[in-house]
């Protein structure tokens, strides 16, 4: 059995939205300010759960994952490239546009349990994705990397809930940690 990961970037302020500024908002692009350092590679640090699991997007960021990731070189690209990639959509995906990708059937939520029954699930970015999960109880796990900015506006990931710490160290300006939920 397997965990529902969601890995995000975050603000101080607890804003995850428009993180690289295609959003194109007034507050968007402040965890680029920071140089690549806390963006690079496997910071999340899922290492062989990445591997043996699957990647679950919303479309629209699985658009934009699968214009920058393809023509990427780095070993940690070729990872990214190589796992299984989900799509919840109702308009479907062009799915030779990032290898390993495809549109999943029904209801994103229902899909994400019934995986999870047999792996990990890493839910990358997309917040209404997110947000449902969260509302169905079915987020296991939150990875975040932290940076020290405050936006004061945006969309932010926590409506509610309890959370534990159990991993926290920093990465380059900003700080990753992990939390799950209470009582587990």
């Amino acid at each position: 059995m397997g965990d529902i990961i969601v890995i995000q970037f975050a603000t101080l302020d607890g804003v995850v939205s428009d993180p690289d500024g295609r959003g194109g908002t007034s507050y968007g692009g402040w965890a680029f300010r920071y140089g690549t350092g806390p963006v690079a590679d496997d910071k999340f640090q899922l290492g062989e759960r990445m591997e043996q699991g699957v990647q679950l997007y919303g479309r629209r960021t699985w658009e934009a994952f699968s214009k920058v990731w393809p023509g990427r070189d780095s070993e940690y690209a070729k990872l990214m490239n190589r796992v299984p990639k989900r799509v919840a959509t109702s308009t479907g995906i062009d799915a030779t546009a990032w290898e390993n990708s495809a549109a999943i059937d029904g209801d994103p939520v229902q899909w994400a349990l019934r995986e999870r029954e047999r792996r990990d699930v890493v839910v990358i970015g997309s917040l209404s994705l997110v947000h449902a999960l969260a509302a169905a109880d079915a987020v296991d796990e939150y990875r975040l990397i932290t940076f020290p900015v405050a936006v004061g506006e945006g969309d932010r990931l926590f409506k509610r809930g309890e959370f534990r710490f159990t991993q926290v160290e920093p990465i380059d300006a900003a700080v990753f940690s992990v939390l799950r939920r209470a009582g587990e």
